[in-house]
């Protein structure tokens, strides 16, 4: 079936010029965009939407998240990363959750993504205690269910996490020690085995949902799982898709493990190249960068997620000057509390005018557009797919309204969607030429049911929650020192300041 969208604005992100918005009509055939251009000419029964005042532009791409934290909204703050996975994360933990709300928990955050504009999502949700390739398969289910575009990983770790944490054995008494018994860690033959299994039953679903690899971050992997992982993503061109350098505690992690940065020690393994890509990136060096551009590297900059957690400001202006590829990402709802690529752009636009009084160095508007979409799909390794709206790519795309509040009166379309445009302005969500959300509703799922279902089944689970937070506070002073230490640590780190002028490195606590 044909849809032709005519004579709407146009903003493809293809090329240079990409942000610069144009006048035209866009002709999609099946899943893909068949022509762009003014007076195309659709088959007789082909769908028809006049586009006047209305502006369509490529589908947002979160480069970043984790679906398991969904029903963790709004539940934490004042935390730093290393106190919050005490909470979000257990490390006394319970029992898997239920299938049923396993889906329902990824189900909410793909509906939630695609009433705001995301058509593409990498999710690398955790799913304690195992790795297992039913419980997979329902995530890709709700993914597939809801209509979105997605790559999926359930991230792996097989370092103790206390053996992956600056001065945890030092700081934490011997009784609570050994009350963190995790069984046998997982090994790499065990877990590519694993992989090879998604790979066979589940990459390719839909045509449009794709398995990643996911090692959780390089001090918490073995070298030779981490080595694994690099190799078979390498093999399968997917994404390795990992955690670098969010916080100062971690940069000191890199220097006390392995005696130089994490990057570097991703370096050293061979870890670095076009399919890597790095969340966060924040207290990472000038060589760090460097090598990370040489390699072709993306990173995914989670700017609100960052803030939330004090992790810092990643320096997203020498990233793009080292030619690192920066994608944008929510990370998960319980460290951002929303599924918004919107948001984070805006807050994207806004932190980075604090890196120096050099104000010919932040980011424009339209660079940030191109990390919510092109530079999103690059870092998905779909940008053949999708990420512009171009021809022979899948037609993914949005549809927003411009005779609303953010657009009036218009301007620059670039600095609107950024700076005034939050999601409201949206009419229309297409995935791979499918109407996934129009006028407001969602169409391939019952939002009412949905919603309903969750206010029944999922206060049991909270209160479940709520009981493995209290036995896990045990803990919070410790890792509270493990923060501290960290942070007034002095290792020549001033350099990992992010943005930051030098003058207020030292303010970097």
């Amino acid at each position: 079936m044909q849809t032709l969208i005519r004579n709407a604005t146009l903003l493809t992100m293809d090329g240079p010029e990409g942000a610069v918005p144009i006048a035209g009509d866009i002709l999609i055939d099946g899943v893909v965009i068949a022509a762009i251009g003014k007076n195309l000419v659709a088959a007789p029964d082909a769908r028809i939407i006049e586009g006047q005042r209305k502006l369509v532009m490529p589908g947002l791409i979160n480069g970043h998240t984790h679906s398991s934290e969904t029903f963790l909204r709004g539940r934490y703050q004042n935390m730093p990363l290393e106190v919050w996975l005490l909470y979000a994360y257990p490390l006394l933990m319970g029992p898997a959750i239920a299938p049923r709300l396993l889906y329902l928990r990824t189900l909410l955050l793909a509906m939630e993504s695609l009433r705001n504009g995301v058509t593409t999502l990498c999710d690398d949700f955790f799913d304690p205690p195992a790795h297992d390739l039913e419980r997979l398969g329902t995530v890709f289910r709700a993914y597939k269910d809801a209509g979105i575009r997605a790559n999926v990983s359930s991230a792996v770790m097989n370092v103790h996490t206390l053996d992956a944490l600056p001065y945890a054995r030092e700081v934490l008494p011997q009784a609570l020690q050994d009350k963190l018994d995790f069984g046998p860690p997982i090994s790499a033959e065990t877990y590519v085995d694993y992989c090879r299994s998604a790979f066979s039953s589940l990459h390719g679903m839909a045509g449009r949902l794709n398995f990643m690899i996911a090692p959780s971050a390089p001090q918490r992997c073995t070298p030779d799982l981490l080595v694994a992982c690099h190799d078979l993503a390498l093999k399968m061109r997917v994404p390795l898709h990992t955690h670098v350098l969010e916080t100062k505690t971690q940069a000191i992690t890199g220097h006390l493990m392995f005696d130089k940065t994490l990057v570097a020690y991703m370096h050293e393994l061979g870890m670095l190249d076009r399919n890597t890509t790095i969340a966060h990136s924040v207290w990472v060096t000038d060589e760090d960068m460097e090598l990370m551009g040489k390699a072709g590297c993306s990173i995914a900059h989670n700017a609100v997620s960052n803030q939330k957690l004090g992790a810092g400001i990643a320096p997203i202006r020498r990233l793009m000057d080292a030619g690192v590829t920066v994608a944008l990402g929510t990370d998960g709802v319980s460290s951002n509390d929303t599924a918004r690529i919107f948001d984070v752009m805006r807050v994207a636009g806004l932190i980075h005018s604090a890196s120096g009084p050099d104000y010919g160095t932040w980011i424009p508007a339209a660079d940030i557009l191109r990390m919510a979409t092109i530079n999103g799909a690059r870092s998905a390794m779909l940008e053949d797919i999708t990420g512009s709206l171009t021809v022979g790519k899948a037609a993914d795309l949005i549809m927003l309204d411009l005779d609303t509040y953010a657009f009036m009166p218009l301007n620059d379309i670039d600095k609107h969607l950024v700076f005034s445009e939050n999601g409201s302005s949206i009419e229309m969500v297409m995935v791979a030429g499918e109407i996934v959300m129009r006028d407001g509703r969602l169409t391939t799922v019952d939002e009412a049911a949905i919603f309903a279902e969750v206010r029944e089944t999922v206060p049991a689970l909270l209160t479940e929650h709520a009981e493995l937070e209290r036995l896990n506070r045990v803990f919070d002073p410790f890792f509270a020192e493990i923060h501290r230490r960290a942070s007034e640590e002095d290792v020549g780190l001033n350099r990992y300041a992010g943005d930051a002028p030098a003058w207020r490195a030292s303010n970097w606590r």
